[in-house]
């Protein structure tokens, strides 16, 4: 939806200003903020979803489990909330809070707020987002990282969590 508005944010989150997605995913400088929450299953294994070929961003790569943005003057963990519901058809009551951090890439900057949460299934994917979902062991993740099958913005989630992870 290009013609949908983010707010602009500085590094502690402060917002800015207002601009459309079509301007935020075609300008590094543009911070704003998205909701991540990374969906295991009571065997560890993480829920991984493959982005739809229809993204303007990271087409057919596999990446976070549920990543929204977050709406103007919406709170983050109720956006995250929400594009668990939008992307699996699922709610988790029991999410935690992980961490926030700052990803840029070639398109876009984003301040990133990651929550956690068990579900194992069933899930409804949104079939225009998402092409499939699928629990990944986190060895086999590692062993994926640097070879163009995930996400540039997952391996940097990958990494952040498994640095603090308890």
């Amino acid at each position: 939806m290009p013609d949908e508005i983010f707010e602009i944010v500085d590094a502690d989150g402060n917002v800015l200003g207002l601009r459309s997605r079509a301007e935020v995913h075609q300008d590094p400088s543009l911070l704003h903020k998205v909701a991540h929450v990374l969906v295991f299953n009571e065997s560890g294994e993480l829920l991984l979803q493959r982005r739809s070929m229809n993204k303007d961003v990271e087409p057919g790569k596999w990446d976070t489990s549920v990543g929204g943005h977050v709406s103007p003057g919406e709170d983050i963990k109720a956006a995250a909330f929400r594009e668990m519901e939008e992307e699996l058809g699922i709610s988790c009551n029991d999410m935690d809070f992980l961490y926030s951090y700052i990803f840029s890439g070639r398109h876009e900057s984003e301040l990133v707020f990651s929550y956690r949460c068990t579900h194992n299934g069933p899930f409804t994917y949104n079939v225009e987002e998402i092409d499939a979902v699928a629990f990944w062991r986190l060895d086999d993740i590692l062993n994926t990282l640097g070879c163009g099958t995930l996400s540039l913005n997952f391996e940097a989630e990958i990494r952040k969590y498994l640095s603090v992870r308890p």
